[in-house]
């Protein structure tokens, strides 16, 4: 896929790494609808940079725990670009909660946003992405793959994203492709302490942190390098997994 001209869906973009992704995209050419939900400076600093590289950005502020309003997302973005050619799902809260302390509702928080979003979300752009034979890009976690105690409503989720991938690219081929980034200690939560980042740099094989461009960049050959990838997931984590 030729990024430029296109136009993008990125949920999660006013902050962090979905900020990044939408960014990127704008400098690959795409027009960007940056979806966002309490981020509403950091969104408008990316439809800043978006307009600064010559695209268009329409910010699209919206709750993705409500199913109706993640299911009506990609048709607001339509209604600004005419047409929808690729989609991020990368709207996520990272929760850390012992095992004891998760209640019904902190659990459904989290999965929630982090997984029943990323659905509702591409449903509402199937008919639209069906047109453009588009692309949807999910973002997992090495969370998916491993166990992390103090972490674990959010694991379930990551992993349910993967899942969702794969059903999904069985599901909307072979107009859509579907495939999902799993990233590993790119932006480390900000509540860590230093010798808690400090531990993680040294169990990376790679010995160093990734930076959100390896995320971008990662998303962008799903986008740009092959038509012929479906229900895959690219792992971002310095050799995390094979330590």
């Amino acid at each position: 896929m030729d990024l430029r001209g296109r136009a993008a869906l990125v949920t999660g973009a006013g902050r962090r790494i979905g900020q990044a992704i939408a960014v990127g995209l704008a400098r690959a050419g795409c027009d960007v609808g940056v979806h966002y939900h309490r981020s509403r400076e950091g969104a408008m600093a990316a439809g800043d940079q978006i307009r600064k590289v010559g695209r268009r950005a329409q910010l699209l502020e919206s709750d993705l725990r409500d199913p109706g309003a993640a299911r009506g997302l990609a048709d607001r973005a339509v209604d600004t670009f005419g047409h929808l050619d690729v989609v991020v799902n990368s709207a996520a809260v990272l929760v850390h909660q012992p095992v004891e302390a998760v209640t019904p509702e902190s659990w459904d928080d989290t999965l929630d946003l982090n997984l029943r979003a990323s659905f509702f979300v591409t449903q509402g752009a199937i008919p639209h992405l069906r047109a453009t034979r588009g692309k949807i890009v999910n973002l997992a976690d090495v969370a998916a793959f491993e166990a992390w105690p103090g972490y674990v409503p959010h694991c379930v989720s990551k992993a349910g994203v993967v899942m969702l991938t794969r059903a999904l690219a069985r599901a909307l081929a072979p107009e859509i492709t579907v495939n999902a980034v799993a990233p590993g200690p790119v932006l480390l939560p900000e509540a860590w302490d230093a010798a808690t980042r400090d531990r993680v740099v040294e169990t990376t094989p790679l010995g160093r942190l990734g930076d959100p461009e390896d995320v971008v960049r990662a998303v962008r050959f799903l986008l740009e390098g092959s038509d012929f990838i479906t229900g895959t997931v690219l792992v971002v984590d310095g050799g995390r997994l094979i330590r």
